[in-house]
């Protein structure tokens, strides 16, 4: 019997094909844990939690309570254990301040004209300038934000390395991508989004909820590494521009929309790129 298939009324549902999808999700997720010493015990409280919320939430029947003894129907929690946890709010997640400033600042620096070259890339940028009609760090800065001073958001990209300032003061954008490279508290929360609008997409999907949502890849194997990197070269330039022309869309109806009734939707589109060798995952797609 493998693991987590221990049940034929699990089978009959068509859970055994989805435990062994979950197997597969989690083995990253529980290697990431691991590596950052977060134990078993830990996940296991924070797991039983979010069965608890996620059946007190989006398991309402109309009209009805949601009582401790249907969320425990539901999850298999113990009732003391529901009535317990159910006492406990979610923290708010939120962006770090840093991380939304950061956005804003290479969102700017990437698509709106004053700050791209010929070839409608991110040229660099003289730190400062006696010209005020030239665009340059301190101006870009200024124009998201006049709370935090240029130098110190210079400082924090040269530290998480999305740039670097040149003999002449001239400063260049690094980044290949809108997350940083190194910033731990960043890192965390876009993972946190990103990795969550991937999953509800799919889980959408998969539970027929309404309209399919977007979630397409393309995916080979049997590949050298030559080819490999000619692909990676590929996918971040056409990557880019997808983002680059989607991001610049979205800040003109941002704006347009801005104090508008129903303006409390949002929209996450991504890209992503993995690579490994198969021989040590054991899996062999037909491509």
């Amino acid at each position: 019997m493998n693991p987590g298939e221990n049940s034929g009324e699990s089978e009959a549902a068509g859970g055994a094909p989805l435990i062994r999808a979950m197997r597969r999700i989690l083995r990253p997720l529980v290697r990431l844990l691991i590596a950052r010493s977060v134990p078993f015990t830990n996940v296991a409280d924070l797991l039983r939690w979010v069965y608890v919320d996620v059946a007190s939430r989006d398991f309402v029947i109309d009209g009805k309570p949601q009582t401790d003894s249907r969320v425990s129907l539901l999850t298999g929690v113990h009732r003391r254990e529901v009535k317990r946890l159910r006492r406990h709010d979610e923290p708010a997640f939120r962006a770090p301040k840093s991380a939304t400033l950061g956005a804003q600042l290479i969102a700017r620096w990437t698509t709106e004209q004053q700050y791209l070259d010929e070839d409608g890339e991110p040229r660099p940028l003289p730190y400062m300038s006696p010209d005020a009609k030239v665009a340059t760090f301190e101006s870009l800065v200024r124009s998201v934000s006049t709370d935090i001073r240029p130098r110190v958001v210079l400082d924090e990209w040269i530290r998480l390395g999305l740039s670097h300032v040149d003999e002449q003061d001239v400063v260049h954008l690094d980044a290949d991508a809108f997350v940083p490279a190194r910033g731990t508290e960043e890192l965390a929360y876009y993972f946190g989004r990103n990795l969550h609008d991937h999953v509800a997409a799919s889980a959408h999907n998969l539970l027929g909820e309404g309209s399919p949502l977007l979630e397409r890849s393309v995916a080979y194997n049997h590949l050298g590494s030559d080819s490999v990197r000619e692909l990676e070269g590929l996918i971040r330039d056409e990557a880019m521009r997808a983002l680059r022309t989607v991001d610049e869309r979205a800040r003109e109806l941002q704006k347009r929309d801005a104090g508008a009734e129903d303006a409390t939707r949002r929209v996450n589109f991504g890209t992503y790129l993995f690579k490994e060798d198969t021989r040590a995952d054991g899996e062999d797609d037909d491509r």
